[in-house]
């Protein structure tokens, strides 16, 4: 059994936690939201008055949060209480630049780091089937491998300080280039007469395969498990998208990356967001290119 302290409880973080509970490890949590740490207490989850006291004695702290700024500050304000050698995990989303930051205030205090974003969504967490891409030390991700596998099915160490994050958007402006054009495909497939099932059938097995199409189909019927077979209700909601493909835009424009069809899914996922769907899966994007709305 391991002391967990775990920041950060809620769609994605919460499910996480009750995993690591699952596992038998002794896990002390914190959120600033009430209604979150109420649903990890009922999942066997310490909670704690405030971040400092969810981590002092912990071995291993993992957070959640949502951007490079809420990190590097929960960073400044936990570290002071953690033990020295202790290892931090961050899973959250974010700038290159600000992990690298979290990492260099965690070797200040002594402490090993990861940045170890995730991929999978809420059904990944809720059923520990999420994909880590980790950057750090090879120290740190050996000590954090077996956490990880046991909120996941695999981990891969991606390099140092920031590989994972790197990784992370880079994956994540495939998928939204991706689903754009599978749901541009049955558009197109509905047009012409063709039906779902059967375009399904000759790409899922054909040169048009990929995860949009035969894992996240963005229409109902080919897929039962995916979204769009339960109102389009995320999954991985169109503002994360969007999201992450500006990640993937600031660190082309920052580094000199040409990414073309990048920019434009991120130009599309934000249009399809702001015309109130930011709380829809990003597959729901098939009923806005429908509408032709962009």
């Amino acid at each position: 059994m391991t002391n967990i302290g775990f920041i950060g409880l809620g769609n994605m973080g919460g499910p996480m936690a009750a995993n690591l509970v699952k596992a038998g490890h002794r896990v002390t949590g914190f959120d600033l939201s009430a209604a979150s740490c109420e649903a990890a207490r009922a999942n066997g989850v310490a909670i704690a008055a405030d971040a400092p006291a969810a981590v002092a004695d912990a071995q291993v702290v993992v957070t959640m949060l949502p951007a490079g700024k809420h990190v590097t500050s929960v960073f400044a304000e936990i570290l002071p209480a953690m033990q020295a050698g202790a290892l931090v995990i961050d899973c959250s989303t974010i700038d290159v630049d600000s992990a690298r930051k979290a990492h260099a205030l965690a070797a200040e205090k002594g402490c090993l780091s990861l940045d170890a974003p995730v991929s999978g969504g809420v059904g990944g967490a809720q059923g520990a089937t999420l994909t880590f891409m980790a950057g750090g030390a090879a120290e740190a991700f050996a000590k954090a491998e077996p956490i990880l596998l046991q909120m996941g099915r695999k981990a891969v160490h991606c390099g140092e300080a920031g590989a994972g994050q790197a990784a992370k958007i880079c994956n994540n402006m495939i998928l939204g280039i991706s689903m754009i054009g599978v749901a541009e495909a049955f558009v197109l497939a509905e047009k012409l007469g063709l039906s779902h099932q059967a375009l399904f059938d000759v790409a899922s097995t054909s040169s048009g395969q990929c995860w949009s199409l035969t894992t996240y189909c963005p229409v109902p019927g080919p897929v039962p498990t995916s979204p769009a077979n339960n109102e389009y209700k995320p999954g991985f909601a169109a503002e994360l998208m969007v999201k992450d493909l500006a990640l993937a835009q600031e660190a082309s424009q920052a580094n000199g990356a040409t990414t073309p069809l990048g920019e434009h899914a991120r130009a599309i996922y934000e249009r399809f967001a702001q015309s109130g769907n930011d709380g829809v899966d990003f597959s729901g994007i098939v009923r806005y290119l429908r509408e032709g709305r962009d």
